[in-house]
């Protein structure tokens, strides 16, 4: 879509495949290349996270796809088109574009900050605002935000601000270079699972620039591995890259713990989950204590009658002829089936405690993900990755 379709107002852009040609920019007086023979292909909808070492050139390489670099050599492609039959101007107005420093205008209200290129698209005024509120509710953000400045909201929601403002024009093609590296760590991962969410409704194009192989195992569905120089050492799925590493220098940047890693590949929903006794309040405790008689989980875990956790069931509770009301260790962490399982993990071992309760959409209990699970889980996968490596190494 071209800004003067946007302005036109027509439809939101689908997503488009980016294409990079034996991509290759030097600086004027380099002795060498910033980004050299780079070729890969991002599908449509797909999040690609450029990672490596300092100084590999994977900043340089996303920011030749708007333009803000040249190509020295070589063609980048956005849905079909090189990127240089395009103005570098219009070009950025059709990329959405997400810094780590946030770069809101703090003088500017949030809704004048997310209707930046709306505004130079010339849109009216009633289709921008509509806009924004529905970015807002996108990015779950209360409507009164918008007449607030940016100085006034947290950091992480400055963040979501700066995605929404980037998806204002909804472009078919989003550039976010290290957009979590200034939030701490609490709300990192929060907004690391929002982004997720949010990508899974609008399912954009993302080159996703980071120097943390977690986070580019966590967010992307193509990790492209670039070397000193530029040089591309691995372009593959996180899977793919965890279990069978191209070579010495890829395997010691996704680092030895590779199993554990897998972890943030995965849901609570795809492992089995072990089932604990159920009870009720007012219920005889007797038939409880009958259920607990080789059961997966020890303890019993009193829910309502829509099987929404209330806490575990102590032995004072059982002691009592009735189920009570209140039990006397909280059900906390309550995880969703949806999270992944690396941060359920880091919940349950915060928590201390070995048994958390997983819950459906609605609330109700499907089942228990326990520190064993886990563990079993790990052991059989690091097996795996063994067996993989020993089939290739040479015979000695």
């Amino acid at each position: 879509m071209t800004g003067q379709e946007a302005a036109e107002g027509g439809a939101g852009s689908a997503a488009a495949s980016v294409v990079f040609r034996d991509v290759t920019k030097r600086y004027p007086g380099a002795d060498s290349d910033a980004v050299s023979g780079l070729s890969l292909e991002v599908p449509a909808g797909e999040i690609c996270v450029l990672v490596g070492p300092s100084g590999c050139g994977k900043t340089t390489a996303m920011r030749m796809v708007n333009r803000t670099v040249e190509i020295t050599s070589g063609e980048i492609e956005i849905g079909g088109t090189p990127v240089t039959e395009t103005s570098p101007a219009e070009l950025r107005r059709e990329i959405g574009y997400v810094i780590q420093q946030i770069g809101l205008f703090p003088h500017r209200t949030i809704a004048q900050n997310i209707a930046t290129v709306p505004s130079l698209l010339g849109w009216d005024r009633q289709r921008t605002r509509d806009r924004v509120d529905e970015l807002l509710e996108l990015i779950s953000l209360p409507a009164e935000v918008a007449d607030r400045y940016p100085s006034q909201l947290s950091g992480g929601q400055q963040q979501r601000v700066g995605v929404a403002r980037a998806l204002a024009a909804d472009p078919p093609v989003m550039l976010m270079d290290e957009p979590f590296g200034a939030i701490d760590p609490i709300n990192r991962e929060r907004i690391q699972n929002e982004f997720l969410r949010l990508q899974a409704e609008i399912r954009k194009t993302v080159l996703f620039v980071t120097h943390d192989i977690d986070e580019a195992i966590k967010m992307g569905d193509r990790i492209a591995v670039l070397r000193e120089g530029g040089r591309l050492a691995q372009f593959a799925t996180p899977a793919e890259l965890l279990m069978d590493p191209a070579d010495e220098f890829v395997e010691d940047f996704v680092g030895a713990d590779r199993a554990l890693k897998r972890l943030a590949l995965m849901r609570v929903s795809d492992i089995d989950l072990w089932e604990a006794p159920l009870a009720f309040a007012g219920q005889d405790t007797a038939e409880v204590r009958a259920k607990l008689a080789g059961a997966e989980v020890p303890w019993a875990l009193l829910v309502d009658a829509g099987r929404k956790p209330i806490g575990w069931l102590s032995e004072r509770d059982l002691a009592a002829g009735t189920v009570p009301e209140r039990p006397g260790i909280s059900p906390d962490p309550i995880l969703d089936r949806d999270d992944v399982l690396r941060d359920a993990l880091s919940d349950l071992l915060q928590s201390q405690t070995h048994y958390a309760p997983v819950v459906d959409a609605a609330g109700a209990t499907t089942g228990i993900l326990s520190l064993d699970v886990i563990s079993d889980f790990l052991a059989s996968d690091e097996a795996k990755v063994e067996e993989h490596a020993a089939a290739d190494r040479p015979l000695a």
